[in-house]
């Protein structure tokens, strides 16, 4: 087991770690032009009615002039990206590194696939880049990036944007709540 004052001395460390994962992003991302973040489900099959919709939003969105920012990743991020990719228009990845989901997939521009190993870095790249948000059917990590958006607008921390919830059965609870 490490010392206390061992694992003080590597946590100070992180620091420079987040400070370049937030100037490699800003640095990307500062010339994508007006964007808008796409979430849900990284289990969504292609072929699939929420993986074909998140496609057909993303070509629609990319004909009206805004690229696209997904987590990068499979499912309801890959479709996002497809859509975008397709219409040639900007197709924006932000991966996590997990022990699961790491790999990106192939509609990203190489030049816009950003890896992030700080869930809080990648969550200001989705929020400071994007004009608006499309949230599809997902779990947790597509709830909490929702709430995130929602608590920004709330607390006036960012401008009300259009935040755009797909699927009426499956956010129904959350409505009525």
């Amino acid at each position: 087991m490490k010392q206390w004052s061992k694992l003080r001395g590597e946590n100070s460390w992180t620091m420079f770690k987040v400070m370049a994962e937030f100037v490699d992003g800003f640095e990307i991302l500062n010339t994508i032009g007006p964007c808008i973040s796409i979430f849900g489900s990284a289990r969504t099959k292609p072929g699939t009615y929420y993986y074909d919709l998140a496609v057909s939003v993303a070509s629609r969105l990319t004909e009206e002039g805004y690229g696209v920012i997904t987590g990068g990743g499979p499912g309801i991020m890959e479709a996002g990206n497809r859509g975008a990719w397709m219409k040639n228009g900007t197709s924006v990845g932000l991966n996590i590194d997990l022990p699961f989901e790491q790999h990106h997939n192939p509609f990203i521009a190489p030049a816009h696939n950003l890896k992030h190993r700080y869930f809080f870095v990648r969550k200001v790249m989705f929020v400071k880049y994007a004009q608006g948000f499309v949230v599809m059917p997902g779990g947790f990590g597509t709830l909490d990036e929702l709430f995130e958006v929602l608590t920004l607008v709330q607390t006036k921390k960012i401008s009300p944007v259009p935040i755009v919830l797909m699927g009426k059965e499956f956010w129904q609870g959350l409505r009525t709540w």
